[in-house]
């Protein structure tokens, strides 16, 4: 029997081995299908982000190729000398002045200061710069400390500032002078912002001579989510004449003047009635605000620094550019100032500095209303020998910006002549009223009678009373 059944069993043994074999090799290869989906799972990641980054790279090439096409063609001018780049590089590291306002703000002058000036020349020294100034600067303790603390530990810094002053300096003194207001105002610059034009206080006092906003909307500078005027050397100075102007005429005295532009009009004229009437500034200075105390000593200190700056072996810093080397060109079409670097090949920081007022470094264009751009006259010269082609790139970049999506579908169907919207808008139905003809109808809505009948598939002149006809206008 068991002979008998022995090729049945190894049959069924062989079938049992075989089943085994099948089970173990689909489980193996679903093993192995798992792992490749996980496998898959894991690099569509790294696939979408390499797809991802080479449409940008591809998107990038393109706008830098049309850039690139656009700037061979520019016309340029070589004769022109050229902006120092490493001297622009420090003339917008404004950075380095903050600390300065904050100097003079917690300045005591009742502290005596330790270093070697004697008392008398420092006294003959202020005489002659009181012979030949309408402020009052005479000796006193207060402004030696002051004078001394300058020297001890801002010596360095009145280096940097004297060659700042030189792009500044001209344009405070030509619109001092327009406004007959003495020259030597041009020193409060340093005093409120270290001529810094980005300056902003903790109270909200902003630009080269720290405009409050509402002032500066008194004064008629121009505020807005574009555009802040305070930070504008020329109108921010005109702006600060006029207001010089109205002082003097308050008070006849330019210390005082000075104490007002600090302090207002009001505590000045309270601390003179508190004082008896007195309008010295020196004979009220305990009865005005801490900080007014210590604020015509530090612009007194100011003038004297820079009138004597070579006695005290500070060295100004040469300015490679001043303000008589740059101009203006009104902008006809809005442009950032990433786009003017681009194409014309000058740093942002410098555009930032020769054009503080822009806050967002966008010149926008609205309103009718003229925006102005100063740049190098190098830069002039190569920016308005290719103004069209300046602007083509502008409009370029412009049309990649992602629109609403009303407007794109607006603008799609303009490219492709979609049929549906041009019929939708052309066609129009018309009901047949007693007295109506073919004729009669067609001359109305300018369209010929073939038309009529094509467009209502009508075969004769019959026509239905109350039937819609469709008129399609040319």
């Amino acid at each position: 029997m068991n002979r008998i059944f022995a090729p049945l069993k190894q049959k069924a043994n062989y079938k049992s081995n075989t089943l085994n074999s099948n089970v173990l090799t689909l489980l193996n290869m679903k093993t192995k299908n798992t792992t490749l989906y996980f496998y898959i799972l894991f690099l569509i990641p790294f696939f979408s982000q390499v797809i991802a980054q080479n449409k940008s790279i591809t998107l990038r090439d393109k706008n830098n190729t049309y850039l690139d096409s656009i700037k061979k063609t520019f016309v340029k001018n070589n004769m022109i000398a050229r902006v120092d780049s490493l001297w622009m590089n420090e003339l917008t590291s404004l950075n380095t002045f903050n600390a300065l306002p904050s100097d003079i703000d917690s300045a005591t002058t009742d502290q005596k200061v330790d270093l070697e000036l004697p008392t008398e020349l420092l006294k003959s020294r202020l005489a002659a710069m009181n012979s030949k100034s309408p402020f009052n600067i005479e000796y006193n303790p207060q402004l030696e400390n002051v004078i001394k603390s300058y020297l001890k530990y801002r010596k360095k810094s009145f280096g940097r500032l004297m060659a700042i002053s030189e792009y500044y300096f001209p344009l405070f003194e030509e619109a001092l002078a327009k406004a007959n207001i003495p020259l030597e105002i041009k020193y409060l610059a340093i005093v409120e912002s270290a001529l810094n034009p980005k300056a902003v206080s903790e109270m909200g006092a902003t630009g080269l001579w720290q405009f409050m906003y509402q002032t500066g909307k008194q004064y008629n500078l121009k505020i807005d989510s574009y555009i802040d005027e305070r930070h504008d050397p020329l109108k921010s100075t005109e702006a600060a004449a006029k207001y010089m102007t109205s002082m003097y005429k308050a008070f006849g005295d330019w210390d005082l003047v000075l104490a007002a532009y600090n302090s207002g009009p009001g505590n000045v004229s309270k601390a003179i009635n508190r004082s008896g009437g007195k309008k010295n500034y020196w004979n009220i200075r305990k009865q005005l605000p801490k900080e007014t105390q210590g604020y015509v000593p530090a612009f007194l200190a100011t003038m004297y620094l820079y009138e004597y700056h070579a006695s005290h072996g500070i060295k100004p810093e040469k300015a490679l550019v001043k303000h008589f080397a740059t101009d203006t060109i009104m902008i006809k079409k809005q442009m950032s100032f990433k786009q003017i670097s681009d194409l014309i090949d000058i740093p942002i920081a410098q555009l930032e500095l020769l054009n503080p007022s822009y806050k967002l470094n966008v010149v926008p264009v609205y309103d009718n209303q003229k925006h102005y751009l100063r740049l190098p006259q190098d830069k002039i010269a190569l920016f308005t020998s290719n103004e069209d082609k300046i602007y083509t790139y502008a409009d370029y970049q412009s049309n990649l910006r992602e629109k609403p999506l009303m407007i794109s579908m607006t603008i799609a169907a303009k490219n492709t002549g979609s049929k549906s919207k041009t019929t939708l808008e052309k066609t129009k139905y018309y009901t047949i009223q007693k007295g109506d003809t073919l004729g009669s109808i067609a001359r109305k809505h300018s369209v010929t009678i073939a038309d009529l009948k094509k467009w209502n598939k009508i075969g004769n002149d019959i026509l239905a009373l109350g039937k819609s006809l469709k008129i399609t206008l040319k």
